[in-house]
């Protein structure tokens, strides 16, 4: 009995001996590996490339035309002839006044008109006898003198008259409110019933044509002073004609299809902000641009014809802020500060601190350190067919250091050891 329960205690004593052994050599192995491996990433070798250089500007949409439509004459809406939101014509009725006051007046004045026309026909029958018996010193000087001017004044009241009986047409006319553009409609802003005053100009509703629209720009002197200075060193190249594409960038960051000419370029500088004005033209037949929309504006500045350009993704930031790149060089990551220039179609132009030639890390970052070495593998664009494959160069899970393989992960002392005892061990 003393001998079967010390051979139990020497098996036991065997299994921890061999499996302490076993768990051992299992960490060993990765540690002599790790510094032969080298980590992959998706790299690019830039090469110089001619661009078109823009600059993004904040911008404000605005209607090509925008009335306002506002009462001309004062008393109750009677009608509202138009939908709202929807497109109005040129001239089309909009809203009606109620017009029986201001056509009395028109009759009144019209009935005005006919009397001084009668009377200026009295007055003209009477200077042309007088002018008759003057010859024949039948009148005096006097009475004839008095009768052309009476016949002048006659006249002068038919004048005023017929302004008086315009001035109350156009009044009546007033009651007709019609759209002075043709585009689309909003709101109304009052209904039947109210009363719309000609003193204070109460304002009905607003028409804006928006099949072209403006967008407001602003730069400030330091980026003008900054354009010309590249452009005389030649660093820029003016585009061919002078004219400078403009394209508009929406709210989702998508570009907007059609392409816009640029108005002109303020000269007179604000001097509560330090910017110039700036404006463009769009085409907006979609109407995809609507009046007080907030956009992002690419103002074309000129040609680079040796532009480094990056993307967004390979540019890092350093804890004071400044812009950098992460090198290959001689198979290991080395940190570059860069300084950093427009944004074009997701890219980045490099002015400085990245030389032709050079090969610049896009994805990994997360397992790299300046320093470590790296294994640079071709970085593919999104939408590139093989794009999209998992940061650090494309590679499967099973393929990245320290990552697991299936089954081989699996130690062997996770299975039986053959002559250890164990089996024995674990029966009664």
């Amino acid at each position: 009995m003393h001998s079967f329960g010390l051979s139990a205690r020497r098996q036991a004593l065997m299994v921890a001996v061999v499996c302490t052994a076993m768990l051992a050599a299992c960490g060993k192995k990765p540690q002599q590996n790790m510094g032969d491996m080298k980590v992959p990433v998706s790299v690019i070798t830039v090469q110089p490339m001619r661009t078109d250089v823009y600059a993004q500007l904040p911008g404000r949409v605005e209607a090509i035309k925008d009335a306002q439509i506002r009462a001309r004459v004062s008393g109750i809406v009677t009608d509202i002839n138009f939908k709202q939101g929807s497109e109005v014509k040129d001239g089309q009725l909009l809203f009606t006044i109620d017009p029986a006051p201001y056509r009395a007046v028109r009759d009144q004045a019209a009935a005005q008109l006919k009397r001084a026309q009668a009377d200026a026909q009295s007055a003209r029958l009477l200077a042309q006898r007088y002018a008759k018996l003057i010859d024949a010193r039948a009148v005096s000087r006097q009475d004839y003198d008095n009768a052309m001017s009476a016949s002048a004044q006659a006249q002068a009241a038919v004048a005023a008259a017929k302004a008086t009986l315009q001035s109350a047409e156009i009044d009546l006319g007033y009651t007709k409110v019609v759209s002075p553009i043709s585009g689309r409609i909003g709101k109304s802003l009052v209904t039947e019933g109210a009363l719309v005053s000609a003193t204070s100009a109460t304002q009905l509703a607003t028409v804006q044509q928006i099949d072209r629209v403006y967008v407001d720009l602003t730069r400030s002197t330091t980026e003008l002073a900054q354009l010309r200075k590249a452009l005389a060193s030649g660093v820029l190249e003016q585009t061919p004609g002078g004219a400078a594409k403009v394209h508009v960038l929406l709210e989702d960051g998508s570009r907007y299809s059609e392409e816009g000419q640029l108005l002109f370029s303020g000269i007179t500088v604000d001097p509560t902000t330090g910017q110039v004005n700036l404006r463009a033209e769009f085409a907006n037949k979609n109407e995809i641009l609507l009046p007080g929309m907030y956009v992002r504006v690419q103002l074309q500045q000129g040609i680079d014809e040796k532009a480094l350009l990056v993307p967004q993704q390979a540019v890092q930031r350093t804890a004071d802020g400044r812009s950098s790149l992460m090198l290959v060089k001689d198979g290991k990551a080395t940190p570059s500060p860069v300084t950093v220039g427009a944004e074009i179609d997701g890219k980045y132009i490099i002015t400085s601190g990245l030389a032709a030639g050079d090969v610049v890390v896009v994805e990994g970052f997360q397992k790299i350190r300046p320093g470590a070495a790296v294994q640079g593998m071709p970085w593919k664009e999104p939408g590139q067919p093989g794009a999209g494959a998992p940061a650090g160069g494309g590679q499967p899970a099973s393929a990245q250091p320290g990552a697991a393989k299936p089954d081989a992960a699996k130690p062997e002392a996770a299975k039986p050891a053959a002559g250890d005892g164990a089996n024995s061990a674990a029966k009664p």
